[in-house]
């Protein structure tokens, strides 16, 4: 090895151990088939792995894909002395053998792969330096129109052949709106949303676009671009909607009928109709030639206007532009009659009305186009039934259907009806209707008495509410059972009072005159009454009531005696429960109506508590009073006159007592079941309730508990749980078996406060099952166990005896039955 070869390997070897080439992190190793990465443009003389030999190898030998680029020194140390180029070769395929010192391949050729690694060092370029391109106006938005495309030498699974497409310039611009966008990713040029609406030929009819590309994704300062010129014309768009179309309907020409066409900008589209709402059929078609077909006759009075759309679609079903709205308006023909608006039209006119007045409006219908010759009406009287009092009583209006007065006011003493009979006409065909005219009477005629003097009526005051006492009677002419027929009829003088009421029979219009509230002989004993007889429908002008519609008669009324009437049937008054004697409580009025005088007394005076001045009325209390046995007296006050009759009457007196504290707190119940176990275990309590027979506040009743001796707080303790309940409670254990009696002072809540006393048995006593157990011992009345048990023999002693006589008796009555009937055997005689 020359001294020059020395060096290099050295100068090799260091490059080496600071390059760091190889795989899996080794520098060196033997001979076998491995893959090496290396970067593109590095500096020559780049170390890539040192390969050893095993004996008897002594130098290695390179071949293969080396270019002149790969080089191997003997000592097995591989690099490359000029930089890589990897859009020359990417991968180089090496063979490496390992020779003996005779140049024999002792190992090998083991495959060496160098994979060149991309670096960003080519810039994109345009396919072409200028690009041509048209749209159509009104394209769909989004769409691609035409494609832009650019080529990067270096590696596209990398960043550094990663490219970015990007419009950077639109002229013009107008309004700073952009009008076409650039898929950055395929160079596809469509138009926006703006562009989409806004683009017209005839304002502008083509635009430049300046567009970039730029490698490493657009993303890094040191990336590389180029740029080109699109210029793009603006096509007039034939993707429009035709004019609306008119058809016939019901025509009979053979169908289908080609009716208009759509068109979309380039060929290949396919073509369909929609519509919003679907109907039940769909009489229109398209081909694909874009034209549009009826394929049914088509009813106007059905469906007068259709409108849907005409839709083009891609090869791949996508639309191509926004669908195109196609209206067909159905063209009318005279093909419907006149319709009447219903079997019988009824108009009513009063009789009085005046000639050309207006009965009603007749309204024909035709289902024709309106406002069309087709649908244009005429209207002709051509009958009137019955023709009394002359025919031609009616007109009709030829244009308007409006049906008149035309010959005179119309009387229904005459006719109460007529029916007309009505051509109604278009220009091809005619219907006949049929018009009631229903003449409705007017109230021309007053109500009239069949006599204006009904005499002399003479009753007694005490005649009873409700009495019918007189029947009147007026007619009237006009038509029956109406409101210008019907009567009513009214008291208009001599009853001031109110005394009377008149009811009208419907059927009969008869008035019966009844007594509404009570007579009475002291205030008016003469009334001279006026009646007026009217209707509930107003009269007509020029017709007023008169003197036949009035009538008179005279009431009497005689003198009853009668009862004392007091001023009110319910007299109430409130008083302390703990008044006096003596104490005036309350008072009662009453008047005689012949001014005699009156005597007063009580009736139900059960409790003895009140009494009642016969003069004035004024009512006393005698004895105490207790809210407590009676919150609310009640008694019965009589009014007598004196005098006359002695007819009496009588009214209720309430007298509501009012509470004062006056009842101590008692126990609510005799409490004679409380006990504790003995002997106690620890101290326990029981639980007692108290009331009290005062009124209590809304808010209840509030005690206050305490015992009734200091000499038991040592052994007992009472305490309050509420306002009515209380708990007592042994304080020790240390109690005898026997009854404590505890006196419990109680103390109510009122004003001043009452307080009472209560005791309260406490038995202790041995338990069985939690149940006190009392041993019977001599209770009063029960004889002592050996008085029972002498008592007992004694009864057994004299059942003894009365059944031993008994028994002796029995058999001496036994011993005389026999022998009598030995005697008698004797003097029987024999039967045969």
């Amino acid at each position: 090895m020359t001294t020059r070869a020395r060096l290099l390997g050295v100068c090799l070897l260091a490059l080496y151990l600071t390059t760091g080439y190889g795989q899996e992190g080794k520098f060196s190793g033997p001979l076998k088939p491995m893959t090496f990465s290396v970067f593109e443009g590095q500096e020559p003389s780049q170390i890539i792995f040192q390969f050893k030999a095993d004996p008897p190898a002594v130098t290695f030998k390179l071949t293969g894909e080396t270019d002149g680029i790969f080089q191997i020194q003997p000592d097995g140390l591989l690099y490359h002395n000029r930089s890589l180029d990897r859009e020359t070769r990417a991968v180089h395929r090496l063979q490496v053998s390992a020779l003996d010192a005779q140049g024999n391949t002792v190992e090998g050729p083991v495959p060496i792969t160098i994979e060149v690694k991309d670096i960003n060092d080519n810039r994109p370029m345009f396919v072409q330096p200028n690009y041509e391109g048209s749209v159509r106006q009104n394209s769909r938005p989004g769409k691609p129109f035409m494609y832009v495309n650019a080529t990067d030498l270096d590696d596209p699974a990398t960043p550094n052949g990663q490219l970015v497409y990007e419009i950077i310039m639109q002229l013009p611009r107008v309004n700073d709106v952009m009008y076409f966008q650039i898929n950055n990713k395929t160079g596809a040029i469509s138009l926006t949303l703006e562009g989409s609406r806004e683009l017209d030929p005839v304002k502008n009819p083509s635009y430049n676009l300046v567009v970039s590309v730029k490698d490493m994704g657009g993303q890094n300062d040191h990336s590389f671009s180029d740029s080109t010129s699109v210029n793009i014309m603006v096509k007039e768009n034939i993707w429009k909607a035709p004019e609306p179309v008119e058809i016939a309907e019901n025509s009979t020409s053979p169908l289908p009928i080609k009716i208009t066409q759509v068109q979309w900008n380039e060929p290949g589209a396919h073509y369909s109709l929609e519509v919003k709402e679907k109907p039940p059929t769909f009489p229109f078609s398209i081909d694909q030639e874009g034209y549009i077909y009826v394929t049914q006759p088509l009813d106007r009075e059905e469906t007068d206007t259709y409108v849907f759309y005409a839709v083009a679609k891609d090869e791949y079903g996508k639309p191509l532009a926004f669908p195109l709205r196609i209206s067909v308006k159905v063209k009318d023909v005279n093909d419907n009659p006149p319709a009447c608006p219903s079997a019988l039209t009824v108009f009513e006119v009063q009789e009085n009305e005046q000639i050309g007045s207006s009965i009603g409006t007749f309204t024909a219908h035709d289902m024709d186009e309106e406002n069309t010759v087709n649908s244009l009406l005429g209207y002709r009287l051509v009958d009137q039934t019955p023709t009394v009092p002359r025919d031609g009583l009616f007109l009709v209006e030829a244009y308007l259907g409006t049906v008149k007065l035309a010959e005179q006011s119309l009387r229904k003493r005459d006719a109460p009806q007529y029916n007309l009979t009505v051509e109604v006409s278009d220009k091809d065909f005619k219907t006949f209707c049929h018009v009631q005219v229903n003449i409705i009477d007017i109230n021309d005629q007053i109500p009239i008495f069949e006599k204006s003097d009904y005499g002399n009526l003479t009753l007694a005051e005490d005649t009873a509410v409700g009495s019918t006492i007189l029947t009147i009677q007026a007619t009237d002419a006009d038509e029956p059972h109406t409101g210008s027929s019907k009567i009513l009829y009214r008291v208009t003088q001599g009853d001031s009072e109110g005394c009377l009421e008149i009811d009208t029979d419907p059927q009969t219009n008869a008035g019966y005159v009844k007594v509404k509230k009570p007579l009475d002989f002291e205030t008016v004993h003469i009334h001279n009454i006026v009646f007026q007889a009217e209707n509930p429908e107003p009269l007509v002008p020029g017709v007023q009531y008169n003197a036949s519609s009035a009538a008179t008669f005279r009431l009497i009324v005689t003198d009853v005696d009668e009862a004392p009437q007091f001023l009110q049937q319910v007299f109430q008054a409130k008083v302390s429960e703990n008044v006096a004697r003596d104490t005036k409580v309350g008072n009662v009025t009453a008047k005689d109506p012949e001014g005699l005088d009156i005597s007063y007394s009580l009736r139900g005076d059960k409790r003895g508590w009140l009494k009642i001045d016969p003069v004035t009325g004024e009512i006393f209390s005698v004895a105490p009073l207790d809210r407590e046995a009676e919150s609310l007296y009640q008694v019965q006050v009589v009014a007598t006159e004196v005098g006359g009759s002695s007819l009496s009457s009588t009214a209720q007196f309430h007298l509501t007592l009012m509470d004062v504290n006056d009842s101590p707190p008692r126990l609510v119940k005799e409490y004679t079941g409380l006990f504790f176990c003995h002997p106690p275990k620890a101290p326990g309590s029981l639980i007692f309730e108290v009331t009290d027979d005062d009124q209590q506040s809304f808010l209840g009743p509030r005690f206050r508990f305490a015992l009734g001796s200091e000499s038991l707080q040592s052994d007992w303790e009472v305490s309050g749980i509420n306002g009515t309940h209380a708990r007592l409670s042994t304080k020790h254990t240390n109690f005898e078996e026997r009854v404590y009696y505890i006196p419990i002072r109680i103390s109510d809540s009122g004003r001043p406060p009452l307080e009472g006393t209560v005791s309260l048995p406490v038995t202790f006593c041995k338990c069985v099952e939690e149940t006190c157990f009392k041993p019977a011992g001599h209770l009063p009345g029960i004889p002592p166990v050996g008085l029972a048990v002498g008592i007992l023999l004694t009864t057994f002693l004299v059942i003894g005896i009365i059944l031993a006589v008994v028994f002796i008796r029995m058999k001496r009555n036994k011993g005389q039955n026999n022998a009598g009937s030995a005697r008698a055997s004797e003097v029987k005689p024999l039967r045969s």
